[in-house]
């Protein structure tokens, strides 16, 4: 029989409902606080800040399946469903007995899964009567994601980009102004949170936590404005479940069922879309399947941070999230996987690490980078460098596999294409890129700070 490399499903398959995997958690996260009451956070305290509708959906632990809009599942056609595809070339180069899966979300118009959540939010926002929205971006996919969908719905949008990824990914910066979008390196001028980090620190290149704080902080003194966050929360790790309920489907049709399910971790919405479908059999039906998260050394919020109650920003604007942090004021190497440069985990997946139901690794940059280029040269897809921590630890997997002499079915997602990051791959071709490993005196620094 003639090896069956790609599955594809049908459009009319693109799942109808999103996966809400808080409902049938044993032990649920702990609620966000309300820094102000320091009492448990309400969907209308979120009201200001968020559509409507996604504050509910952040809230809600009852409904274990939530309704896709007919208007966002019409876009998500543009695009979804996504392939899933046997990794034959990368299984050959690793000589394992180990079979390879990966999602392919790199097909979206923007070039990562981004968009799963960008167009419900958009969607939400407009019929809410929002005329602007504002938000944050690392490296710039979930910025270029957002920009595509505020277009979509007729939105306006304003981004503050991090620094760094601001000088190091100029073609992002490009592709969200060509969508429309006002990009802003933050820290910025334009915001009394970034004035004050500027203050301080003249030479700071940035942080999400920064960047959140001057998009909230716009947001709030802004008509008819509200804010979209592209990680960490619930509402958004709702949405990119159409990632895993897509492959499992897949995976039927495969004809095998994963042992491992891996994805890069930053805040956690790629992890949490391949993911959370999947760990619904495991909390409910036992199924033994592993789940591995895989952060940047330098940024090691799950295998290093402390779980407690912090700010996702860095001002202290948002609400008290129980989270594995490195605290808020924490200040990341400048890696290139500006996706993965968060301090905190989003409580869902830090209440699952919690309770043993998934693992997380942590991967060092070089060793990414060599990973991706052999993703590359295997498989003929050059991935993002976020995508690439997980391909370096499922070649681990798929290694420790050849070693015990046991077939194991992986299954990664591919968060995104690395087409714009070409200058990273030029910086690791010419040996310019370094390790960063976080010493105990900066984890104490900056955990000390965090409430």
């Amino acid at each position: 029989m003639e090896k069956r490399k790609k599955f594809m499903l049908a459009e009319s398959e693109i799942p109808t409902q999103w996966y809400n995997i808080v409902a049938e958690m044993k032990n649920k996260p702990q609620p966000m606080i309300n820094p102000q009451t320091k009492e448990p956070l309400k969907p209308e305290d979120l009201f200001p800040l968020f559509a409507e509708e996604l504050a509910r959906q952040e809230m809600n632990d009852k409904d274990v399946w939530i309704d896709i809009p007919e208007e966002v599942r019409e876009k998500y056609k543009t695009y979804r469903p996504t392939p899933l595809v046997r990794a034959y070339g990368l299984e050959k180069a690793l000589d394992t007995p180990a079979h390879i899966y990966f999602k392919n979300e790199s097909v979206s118009p923007v070039g990562s899964h981004k968009l799963n959540s960008a167009l419900p939010q958009a969607y939400y926002n407009k019929i809410d009567g929002t005329t602007n929205i504002t938000t944050e971006t690392g490296a710039g996919q979930w910025g270029t994601a957002l920009a595509y969908a505020t277009k979509a719905f007729g939105l306006e949008l304003a981004v503050y980009m991090v620094k760094i990824s601001y000088e190091q990914k100029p073609y992002r910066r490009s592709l969200m102004q060509t969508w429309g979008a006002q990009v802003i390196p933050s820290p910025s001028m334009s915001t009394k949170a970034g004035r004050k980090i500027i203050t301080e620190n003249p030479t700071y290149q940035g942080s999400l936590g920064t960047a959140i704080s001057e998009a909230i902080e716009l947001a709030m003194q802004t008509p008819n404005c509200k804010y979209a966050l592209g990680s960490v929360l619930n509402h958004v790790s709702l949405h990119q479940t159409v990632i895993g309920l897509e492959a499992e489907k897949q995976m039927e049709m495969a004809g095998e069922y994963p042992d491992i399910v891996i994805g890069c971790f930053g805040g956690g919405s790629n992890f949490s879309g391949i993911s959370f479908p999947f760990l619904r059999h495991k909390i409910k039906d036992g199924k033994k399947t592993r789940f591995i998260a895989a952060e940047p050394s330098s940024c090691p919020k799950l295998t290093r941070g402390k779980f407690q109650y912090d700010h996702g920003d860095e001002t202290g604007y948002t609400p008290l999230i129980p989270m594995y942090t490195l605290g808020h004021t924490f200040a990341p190497a400048n890696i290139h996987a500006g996706g993965l440069r968060y301090h905190g985990a989003g409580s869902i997946v830090s209440q699952l690490l919690k309770d043993d139901l998934l693992e997380a690794v942590d991967i060092k940059q070089l060793d990414s980078f060599k990973a991706g280029v052999l993703f590359a040269r295997t498989e003929g897809i050059v991935p993002a460098p976020e995508s690439s921590h997980a391909i370096a630890a499922t070649i681990n997997e798929a290694l420790k596999a050849k070693e015990e002499d046991v077939q194991k079915t992986i299954l990664f997602n591919l968060s995104g294409h690395g087409f714009l990051d070409m200058s990273a791959y030029d910086q690791y071709f010419a040996g310019d890129l370094t390790n960063h490993e976080l010493s105990e005196e900066e984890l104490n620094k900056s955990l000390n700070k965090a409430h």
